[in-house]
């Protein structure tokens, strides 16, 4: 029977994951040549500025639609499981009226107050004009993020895919063809130009998303009484949700830090702000992306046990749930062996043949060694997000995050970018041990 248990969640984990993995790649695959574009067209000081505005989103999602999209996931999952389908569906409109109102709030927050979170917080004014069109993208975000959300819990990965083809792909199409006009008559090519892509990119998401509903509400018959009452599930749903959100800003805050000192850290080092802007530019603009690229299959992986391991939990079959995760964090680990080699091989080549940049070759080089520390992580966290275990994975993340920023202040000046990628080695290293052990303490009850 466990074994039997075990294969069916085994079937939809993997058919859940190549659904989302073959869509990751693919639009890993458009993003690729999409960066290639940029930093070709923009070049490594434009991709710097454009990075350096992603910690205000980042920081705006997690308080607006990351921990309640991974709330209704797990809410949603453990629903179905118990067959309250209704109940499901009202905890996705608590959700959206819980986000938007975030959203809402914090897109006006930014938009009266960009020159001060570009001065202070972001240490250059020039990217005040980046700051303005990025506000506008929290509320389509919202209803994205809830609406896949509430997919999620459901295992319907189809939807999740294509909603993230069409934001990819309307991102990619929007930025070329503005730059294609302006080309055309002759005019600069502002790097807000990016942004708006960015914003472009989640309002198809999310119009799809509304559109994928109301079509599967009308088919389905769903009850239009399950719409009325969603203030039922808030209090359920910001029982989970309020501690994932809190998590999620508090490291994003650090993740902020992080970013922003790193340009300020080189220039200690001796490098002049245009190197310093440019050296971070081909870092998180060309190197971390190839690193990343593979991790479409591991996000996939991820995204897929949050939701089967909490349904597994609330039937308390804690045998399939212990093999389950067993098999998948040793195939993930395997993976990101596989891709350190590949890595050590082939990163120079890919720096300068994609790139044109021998930094960015070496950067891929030296970035190879977290591979299957950092494509584990990803796939650890999430099992214990779906275990419960939200402030254990918190407290994992926030000290590895602690150990990425002393490098930034402590080594960066010293070694230059090589300590900031030694400091991330080590925190890698360090989230997979700690995971791992707290997995070890969870079972040994």
């Amino acid at each position: 029977a466990i074994q039997g248990d075990y294969m069916s969640k085994k079937d939809t984990i993997i058919k859940g994951t190549f659904i989302l993995t073959i869509t990751g790649f693919l639009s890993r695959f458009i993003g690729f040549f999409y960066r290639i574009f940029l930093s070709r067209t923009f070049r490594a000081e434009g991709m710097g500025f454009y990075q350096l505005v992603f910690p205000i989103f980042a920081l705006g999602f997690s308080l607006t639609s990351a921990g309640i999209e991974v709330a209704l996931s797990r809410l949603v999952a453990q629903k179905c499981a118990l067959g309250k389908q209704t109940e499901a569906k009202q905890s996705l409109f608590a959700g959206l009226l819980l986000s938007l109102s975030c959203s809402t709030i914090v897109m006006l927050l930014i938009q009266s107050n960009t020159r001060w979170i570009a001065r202070y917080v972001l240490q250059d004014i020039r990217c005040a004009e980046l700051l303005l069109p990025l506000s506008y993208i929290f509320p389509f975000a919202s209803i994205h993020s809830c609406i896949c959300g509430y997919y999620l819990g459901l295992k319907q990965t189809k939807r999740l895919a294509v909603s993230q083809l069409v934001e990819q792909t309307v991102r990619v199409l929007s930025v070329w063809f503005i730059c294609a006009c302006l080309i055309r008559n002759q005019k600069s090519l502002p790097v807000s130009i990016m942004v708006i892509g960015l914003v472009l990119g989640e309002i198809g998401a999310a119009l799809y998303c509304v559109f994928t509903w109301n079509h599967t509400n009308s088919v389905s018959g769903i009850k239009q009484n399950s719409k009325r009452h969603p203030f039922l599930r808030i209090r359920e749903l910001l029982a989970l949700s309020t501690p994932l959100t809190a998590n999620r800003v508090l490291l994003n805050v650090l993740q902020s830090i992080e970013a922003v000192s790193i340009p300020a850290s080189l220039l200690l080092y001796g490098l002049s702000s245009k190197e310093a802007l440019s050296l971070y530019g081909i870092l998180t603009g060309m190197a971390m992306p190839c690193i990343f690229f593979p991790s479409a299959i591991t996000n996939s992986i991820a995204t897929m046990l949050l939701p089967t391991i909490a349904e597994v939990q609330t039937q308390k079959d804690q045998q399939t749930l212990l093999h389950l995760i067993k098999r998948v964090s040793v195939c993930v680990f395997s993976l990101g062996c596989f891709c350190t080699a590949a890595f050590l091989i082939f990163g120079n080549g890919i720096g300068n043949l994609l790139f044109h940049s021998s930094a960015a070759g070496k950067f891929i080089i030296t970035l190879a060694w977290i591979c299957p520390f950092m494509y584990s992580n990803t796939t650890l966290i999430s099992i214990l997000n779906g275990l419960g275990k939200v402030s254990a994975a918190f407290l994992i993340n926030t000290f590895g995050l602690c150990i990425r920023i002393l490098s930034v202040y402590l080594l960066i000046p010293k070694f230059g970018i090589l300590g900031y990628l030694w400091g991330l080695l080590g925190s890698q290293f360090l989230i997979s041990i700690l995971a791992l052990r707290t997995l070890k303490h969870y079972f040994s009850k």
